[in-house]
């Protein structure tokens, strides 16, 4: 299996993309509304070189990795903003419109083909991306979405992420990824990725009633939704954990990244 960018293979953008997000999350998570930045086709054409496609021996898409680069050695910004998800996609949009050069990496997700779970291969990606952003002169950074949260949604994610395991790394599996690539926790990302409909929505998307205020366990929610029913309105306000990983920054080699 190899590695390349949608820099190199553009014509591989419809069939990486096409790779299916696995069971982990909801239905609700499709009413956040900064994603809509980066859709598949704005990050294939504005992005091009921060989308890894590892593909099998026949040359087929069987995973994808997505990065946006951004500016956050800049003023009013941080490179581990609260915002987390959200923020980091607000901003690597702002700087495209602005022409600002980015400093560091961003990764926004990694999608293995169902057919292939259990095969590490996200690992292959992973250490892809982390070569690819510091042959940008990027540092890479990750709000990362530990699935196995969703089975305690009542217990804070910096309680969650701190555990570990007798030869200290982290209990979380997903997490546990990231630490054995070389990435270093840093902290919560507490606002990472928020979601807002009228209550009739949530219960399309849940099955649940809403009946009452207050916070309420969705399926595949790391955090309880929260219910208002004099505003008619449920909020889902995501927390993620910044994961740090080391790269060997260095000059660019290639162009059509931005």
């Amino acid at each position: 299996m190899r590695t390349v960018s949608l820099a190199d293979r553009p014509d591989l953008a419809d069939a990486a993309f096409a790779i299916p997000y696995g069971p982990h999350g909801g239905p609700f998570m499709r009413g956040n509304q900064v994603a809509v930045l980066v859709r598949w086709r704005r990050l294939a054409q504005r992005w091009p070189g921060y989308t890894v496609v590892l593909l099998d021996e026949r040359d087929v898409p069987v995973a994808r990795g997505v990065m946006v680069p951004f500016a956050a050695d800049v003023e009013d910004r941080e490179r581990f903003p609260d915002g987390g998800w959200d923020q980091v996609v607000i901003w690597a949009a702002e700087d495209v419109l602005d022409g600002t050069p980015p400093d560091t990496a961003c990764a926004l997700g990694i999608v293995v083909h169902p057919d292939c779970y259990g095969q590490r291969l996200s690992r292959r990606v992973l250490a892809s991306m982390v070569e690819r952003a510091g042959a940008s002169g990027l540092a890479l950074i990750a709000p990362i979405r530990p699935p196995d949260k969703a089975a305690e949604p009542h217990t804070d994610m910096a309680e969650y992420a701190s555990r570990t395991r007798s030869d200290g790394l982290p209990a979380d599996r997903w997490l546990r990824v990231h630490v054995r690539a070389g990435g270093r926790i840093i902290g919560i990302a507490r606002c990472s990725a928020t979601v807002q409909a009228p209550l009739a929505q949530w219960r399309e998307w849940t099955g649940l009633a809403f009946r009452e205020d207050g916070p309420v366990a969705v399926p595949g929610g790391l955090v309880p939704a929260l219910a208002s029913q004099a505003q008619d309105v449920g909020v889902y306000v995501e927390p993620n954990v910044w994961v740090l990983h080391t790269t060997e920054a260095r000059r660019p080699q290639t162009s059509g990244s931005r």
